[in-house]
């Protein structure tokens, strides 16, 4: 069977990494918060790329589960470009924006601020099951 409500912001693999606050704006914007945790960390004692990259993941494919009418979508594409370092007990907010919904696709970038500026990148495409 499979679960309508499809946001994982605080469920499965992301509860594990702390969870993150999703907010829509408006019906193309949204937006999500986190703080940086120790296990967070890389040993260069920097924010890990794959946990940016999660944070990418997760709040993208939320907001598009969210314009896609609550239906399951999976990631068919994430290019990231990592910008900048960021550090145990930083907040990230990420700006998520539906580029283009079609009946079967859905088209999304997002930036991951801190407070010193932009940290990562992302755009991607989601398929609408």
């Amino acid at each position: 069977m499979i679960k309508k409500n499809m946001d994982e912001t605080k469920q499965g693999f992301m509860k594990h990494l702390g969870g993150l606050d999703l907010k829509k704006i408006d019906d193309a914007n949204y937006e999500f918060f986190t703080k940086v945790k120790e296990i967070h960390l890389n040993t260069g004692k920097i924010t890990h790329g794959g946990y940016l990259a999660s944070l990418a993941d997760t709040g993208m494919g939320t907001a598009a589960h969210r314009v896609a009418g609550d239906r399951r979508c999976v990631t068919i594409n994430l290019n990231l470009n990592f910008i900048s370092a960021s550090k145990l007990d930083e907040e990230l907010m990420g700006h998520v924006k539906i580029l283009k919904k079609t009946k079967t696709l859905v088209f999304i970038s997002c930036q991951i601020n801190n407070n010193s500026g932009v940290v990562a990148t992302a755009v991607g495409t989601w398929k609408i099951l």
